[in-house]
């Protein structure tokens, strides 16, 4: 199926390039993030924009079609958050009628509403929407869920999380019965550490982590909270600064680390062609969208590495938003989280 409408966007004050992917509608609603980092390109964001419109229909959705936004840009460079407005501005009139966009790699939804905010809006509506009471009340008990918190952090920075947390843990329970893992994880944001946090409550192991810059590794397991606190003081890891027993390595090392789970959950194609043949987890977990190429899908296969699309793991973001704007879960912590382990 091909996608309804792709729109690309050429900022006028800087390099940037961007584009806006609706894959299709669903009573005139569509909903995904905003992805900015330099190697995002148009084919990626059509395929993310396809796999948001697979979630929904995973998630059981019959309000949400699936879209996404991308840039081609630097989220760390000074301008960033003001070539993300002017891409907001650009898509604004796709936004009023029923798309839309939040968070993603490089973006934070936090951000994103307050562009919203400056042009009166205080979520993307279509405009039937607006006119339902029932709808205006659940978004309010939205709003107030993403002030509650888990493992000390927003819900919203570690619901995407802790569904793919739940789904590498039900599939390596069926691949292992009575067994924990040892997991690799390839990314420090908040899908990450919400899958980190989680899958650590659950009794695996975390035996390695990755940034941009470095993959920290310890056979014994990381202590996963105090990770998270270093990361968050620079986002730049102090290597000295780690504890004794606590194994760095170049980022790109963390596909072929020993585990038994990896699960990539930054960037696409974090699993791709070229290094696909080193995992040596027996399976692959995608937390992020489009994580493994297809190529990378096939050599997987091939030698019997079991693998948990994307779709299906890392859908309880997307289901939340859903799930609570249109009543099909009670707007209580424990319930959402109740319903994003039964996602899995």
């Amino acid at each position: 199926m091909k996608p309804y409408l792709c729109i690309e966007w050429n900022d006028t004050e800087s390099e940037a390039v961007g584009w806006l992917v609706i894959h299709n509608f669903v009573n005139g609603y569509t909903g995904g993030g905003i992805r900015m980092h330099p190697a995002v390109t148009r084919e990626e964001v059509l395929r993310l924009a396809e796999c948001m419109a697979y979630k929904y229909k995973a998630g059981e959705s019959r309000f949400c079609g699936g879209c996404k936004g991308g840039i081609a840009y630097d989220s760390r460079r000074p301008d960033a958050g003001e070539v993300l407005r002017r891409y907001i501005i650009a898509m604004m009139p796709y936004i009023r009628t029923g798309v839309s966009l939040g968070g993603d790699y490089g973006t934070r939804y936090g951000d994103i509403l307050k562009i919203f905010s400056e042009f009166g809006l205080d979520m993307p509506m279509t405009k039937s929407m607006r006119a339902d009471p029932k709808i205006m009340e659940n978004m309010e008990a939205y709003n107030r869920l993403l002030d509650e918190t888990v493992y000390g952090r927003p819900l919203n920075d570690v619901i995407a999380g802790y569904g793919v947390a739940c789904s590498a843990d039900e599939a390596f329970a069926a691949l292992a019965p009575g067994r924990k893992a040892d997991v690799v994880i390839q990314g420090m944001g908040r899908v990450a550490f919400g899958c980190a946090s989680r899958l650590a409550e659950l009794g695996h192991r975390i035996v390695g982590m990755a940034d941009s810059q470095v993959f920290v590794y310890s056979a014994q397991g990381l202590d996963v909270e105090a990770l998270y606190r270093m990361k968050r003081e620079c986002r730049v890891l102090d290597r000295d600064g780690l504890p004794e027993g606590w194994e760095t390595y170049p980022t790109e090392a963390c596909v072929a680390a020993e585990c038994d789970v990896l699960i990539p959950a930054a960037l696409a194609n974090t699993v791709n062609g070229n290094n696909a043949a080193s995992v040596k987890a027996g399976l692959v977990v995608e937390a992020a969208n489009i994580a493994v190429s297809p190529e990378a899908d096939e050599i997987l296969k091939k030698r019997g590495v079991r693998l948990i699309c994307d779709f299906t793991a890392n859908l309880s973001e997307a289901w939340l938003y859903d799930a609570v704007f249109f009543g099909a879960v009670t707007p209580e912590l424990s319930s959402v989280l109740a319903g994003a382990e039964a996602l899995c």
